[in-house]
């Protein structure tokens, strides 16, 4: 790696380290903070909302991306309108506005859900054929988590509107050095953007693709247990006497710094195949020591927080690599668009509904019956785990070509 080569990994990881401090300072204690603040019934309305942002502005600016505006300021000015957003929702969830609470919620994600795709993009394509290391920059992301669960749950923010205030001082950090990031000029400056552009119809030709298609809907299938995991595991970790959330929660992320560099082996061992299905897998493996965990065994609930390294690694990181492998260079935005769009948009929309809909019916009403309450909910992405093996052991075939890099 010559001189040059390492300055760039350098900034790529610390662009990696901020995306997710941003994330990871509020996103994983939403629920606790509105339960906590009084507002427990616009939780599963406030991820829904996120999910929804998910589905609208990633292709829009991957659009923008590939077409008009580098990436990098695309990047920077998604996160100055976020953290406005994050700086006014102290107020509104202090004085119990639920509308206004809901609003700012889905102004910040329409805003930040874009750059989860834009990072990748920015970095695979400052990589360029060196893709391998893709991962050991990606490792930064959960770095970024675990270094805004500490600090959140270290100051006694965990159930605290303080949380917003870290997310919005991160994300202006983020506005000011993604516009020092080496220039990611559009590919496709000389084509006039058309309505096609902005539903991301030209990455549309990638479902052709057999194996594409299959890992989009396996992607969809999974990312519905993401959305029941985000929206619930904090008032679940609440429920069971764990006392610094965030704190407990940022297990998930060291575990994810420990698996993300392990991925370079693992694709070389089994390949790309067999490491998504671990990833996807797993989640079933996840809750089901979630159910465990209602009975008094409160181990298996941090346990299934530790597993979140493989349930992410060797899902969102591998499939993002597998995106870039076939997808052509002036569509690369768009793609990963279209893969965060599934898995923080529908999938989790989905989660975020029938989690909320599960937990009204079946827990809200009856807290005098403690964890036991939360079974049902949880046998929910058990069961679409099953489903999800099955699609993908038999739908996904894919001939393993040589890594490039190193």
């Amino acid at each position: 790696m010559t001189a040059q080569d390492r300055q760039v990994f350098v900034r790529l990881c610390a662009m990696m380290l901020l995306e997710f401090v941003v994330f990871g300072a509020w996103f994983a204690t939403l629920g606790l903070v509105l339960s906590t603040a009084g507002l427990p019934q616009i939780i599963g309305p406030a991820y829904s909302l996120s999910a929804v942002a998910a589905i609208l502005s990633p292709l829009l600016l991957g659009a923008l991306g590939d077409r008009f505006i580098n990436a990098e300021k695309v990047l920077a000015l998604a996160h100055l309108a976020g953290a406005s957003a994050m700086f006014a929702l102290p107020f509104s969830v202090g004085g119990r506005h639920h509308v206004l609470t809901l609003a700012l919620v889905f102004v910040h994600m329409l805003a930040f859900m874009p750059t989860l795709g834009l990072v990748n993009s920015i970095a695979l394509r400052c990589l360029g054929p060196q893709v391998m290391r893709f991962p050991y920059i990606r490792v930064f992301g959960p770095l970024g988590w675990v270094v805004a669960g500490l600090l959140v749950g270290g100051l006694g923010f965990s159930a605290s509107v303080n949380v917003f205030y870290v997310a919005g001082t991160a994300g202006l950090a983020l506005f000011a050095y993604a516009l020092t990031l080496p220039a990611n000029p559009p590919l496709r400056r000389d084509r006039r953007l058309n309505f096609g552009d902005l539903i991301g119809r030209d990455a549309l030709v990638l479902f052709r693709d057999r194996n594409f298609s299959v890992l989009i809907l396996c992607a969809l299938l999974t990312s519905v247990s993401l959305g029941i995991y985000n929206t619930f595991t904090s008032p679940f970790l609440g429920v069971l006497g764990i006392g610094n959330v965030a704190g407990v929660l940022a297990i998930g992320q060291i575990s994810e710094v420990a698996f993300i560099v392990t991925i370079p082996f693992v694709l070389r061992t089994i390949g790309m195949k067999w490491a998504l299905l671990g990833g996807m897998t797993m989640w079933g493996v996840r809750f089901t020591l979630f159910a465990l965990a209602t009975e008094d065994h409160t181990w298996a609930a941090i346990l299934g927080v530790a597993l979140h390294g493989i349930c992410n690694d060797f899902f969102i990181v591998v499939a993002a690599m597998f995106i870039d492998r076939i997808a052509p260079a002036h569509l690369a935005a768009q793609a990963q668009g279209w893969l965060i769009m599934v898995i923080s948009g529908f999938g989790s929309l989905v989660g975020a509904w029938v989690s909320g809909a599960i937990f009204a019916a079946t827990i809200a009403p009856f807290p005098e019956a403690g964890a036991t309450a939360w079974v049902t909910l949880w046998l929910v992405p058990i069961a679409a785990a099953l489903a999800t093996a099955l699609i993908w052991t038999a739908g996904f075939r894919m001939t393993e070509p040589a890594p490039q890099g190193t």
